[in-house]
């Protein structure tokens, strides 16, 4: 299994979530024992030295790959949640995506304070999601080391979003077509 090997196993869905939008599909992936093992392994190789203290996950796919490396590296895991789903005292903030608004949230005592974290998501697009997260964990004390996803859409602007930051993606897509 290598990097460009994932890439024939992401399931593509044509017009979803609306007309003239693909959707990359991880589940592919997931039920895939080989590919989805490789990832987290991936990942490990990657950033095992990277000094990282915590892993963040963003909800709901992030945390699919945030997780088991959060276990795998024996680090905490923290969740980024839509909005509404956490009890207690939050950090929240609003973000747009390429087709809609959004909203996300942490606990803000399970941010670790001057902590270095690794942010994970499966999908990076125009990057608001993540950017959104990024700047709560700041927000919450925490230092944003570095940033992934699985896949990179290198046709929107992720990377101008999270200038400043490494970000990293095992598969980059161009703008490919819809047919």
């Amino acid at each position: 299994m290598t990097d460009k090997d994932l890439n024939a196993i992401i399931r593509r869905v044509p017009n979803y979530p609306k007309k003239g939008i693909v959707f990359y599909d991880i589940t592919s992936l997931l039920a895939n024992a080989e590919a989805f093992s490789y990832v987290i392994d991936r990942m490990i190789e990657i950033y095992k030295d990277k000094g990282i203290e915590a892993i963040a996950g963003a909800d709901a796919r992030g945390f699919l790959f945030a997780a088991p490396l959060a276990y795998k590296m024996k680090l905490p895991f923290i969740p980024i949640r839509k909005a509404g789903k956490l009890p207690g005292v939050t950090l929240k903030a609003s973000y747009t995506l390429e087709y809609g608004k959004g909203e996300v949230e942490v606990h803000a005592d399970d941010v670790p304070k001057g902590k270095n974290i690794l942010m994970v998501d499966d999908l990076l697009a125009t990057g608001g999601t993540l950017r959104t997260s990024v700047e709560l964990l700041e927000r919450g004390g925490a230092v944003v080391k570095e940033v992934f996803a699985l896949i990179g859409l290198t046709f929107l602007p992720y990377k101008e979003r999270l200038k400043g930051y490494n970000v990293t993606t095992l598969i980059d897509f161009d703008n490919e077509k819809i047919k």
